[in-house]
């Protein structure tokens, strides 16, 4: 006879990585490809009826590449940001040579 486990009992694997993994996979995976297709095909036939501005269809179109590129998008700006912190320091608190006081004239 087996015994069912606790709920109280520590789960075996991380959940909340578990979790977002799957709505990472979810969000950005074939659902969201089809999702911005029917939309862009929506918006097309509004724009050919002429209840939707050509401003709001661009908007709809901008959010799909946007939804879609995330993680490149992602990829690339944390690219960015670890070459900036891996940049040399300047310091800063040496300030320039001073300069000298003499006529010079002299």
């Amino acid at each position: 006879m087996a015994v069912a486990p606790s709920l109280f009992d520590a789960p075996a694997a991380q959940v909340l990585p578990a979790a977002s993994a799957w709505v990472t996979g979810t969000l950005f995976g074939d659902v969201a490809a089809s999702l911005c297709v029917i939309a862009i095909a929506i918006v097309g036939i509004m724009l050919m009826i002429g209840r939707l501005t050509i401003r709001d269809g661009v908007r709809v179109v901008l959010a799909c590449f946007v939804l879609l590129g995330a993680p490149v998008i992602a990829a690339g700006l944390r690219s960015a940001a670890d070459d900036a912190a891996a940049s040399p320091v300047v310091d800063a608190s040496a300030g320039p040579a001073p300069l000298s006081l003499a006529d010079p004239g002299n």
